[in-house]
Order: structure tokens, then sequence, then C-alpha cells
């Protein structure tokens, strides 16, 4: 029986990049990074200290050289915001790309893109 989910791969083309991105522009912080001797190095971020959700981004080219069958294609997130106006805000103000706030019937919504163009959106909660 499933408890809850653990963690989210985010398979990417600069972890270095991505790392700052998540950690500088958004406040994440750096949980674990884990360097293994055959070129597998990943890194577990999550948005708060003692999240039970966390992200841990992949390099995108040697996981496809390791696993070829593997999906490589960015999941569709949906993060929760308590402050959800002040970070729309603060997102654009950071020079993230930062879609409109848009009503939805479960509550408003807006999107993001991070240093790599992949999208992910965020709820009022």
């Amino acid at each position: 029986m499933f408890t809850k989910v653990g963690q989210i791969m985010l398979y990417v083309d600069n972890q270095d990049e991505a790392v700052n991105f998540w950690t500088e522009k958004l406040g994440f912080i750096v949980t674990s990074e884990e360097n293994n001797d055959g070129g597998m190095r990943w890194i577990e971020i999550a948005p708060k200290k003692g999240a039970e959700t966390t992200i841990v981004l992949h390099n995108k080219e040697v996981v496809a050289n390791m696993s070829p069958g593997v999906n490589l294609d960015t999941p569709s997130l949906m993060f929760y915001s308590d402050d959800f106006e002040h970070l729309h805000q603060d997102l654009q103000n950071k020079g993230i790309t930062v879609g409109e706030i848009v009503n939805m019937p479960s509550g408003r919504v807006f999107n993001f893109a991070d240093n790599e163009d992949h999208y992910f959106a965020v709820m009022e909660k």
C-alpha cells in the first residue's frame, strides 16, 4: 500500500544551474547530494526542511545513457502557496517567467518557468 509521494525526479541539462535556480530564486534547500563512482550525481531539494516530498535533480544526459527507456519529460508539478500574491510578485521581481493569475474552479493558479524553460504551476492554498 502506498503511503505518500517521496521524491519527484526532474531531469535537467545542467544540475548546477538548476540547483542555483531552485535555491537562490525560489528559496528551496538542498537536503542531500550524492555522487557515485559511475558518474551518477543527484541533488535532492525541498521547499523546506522536513518536507514529505522532495525533488531530485538528475542529469538528463547521464540518465538517458544509463536507462534509454526512461521518460525524461518534465513532470507536471503543482505547488501550493499560502502567500500566493506575494510569491507571484516576488518571482516576477526576480526576473522569472511568470504567467498571469488565473481563476480555476479549484482556486487561483499561475505558472512559472525554471532556468531551462520547464513550466510548473502554483495554486493558492
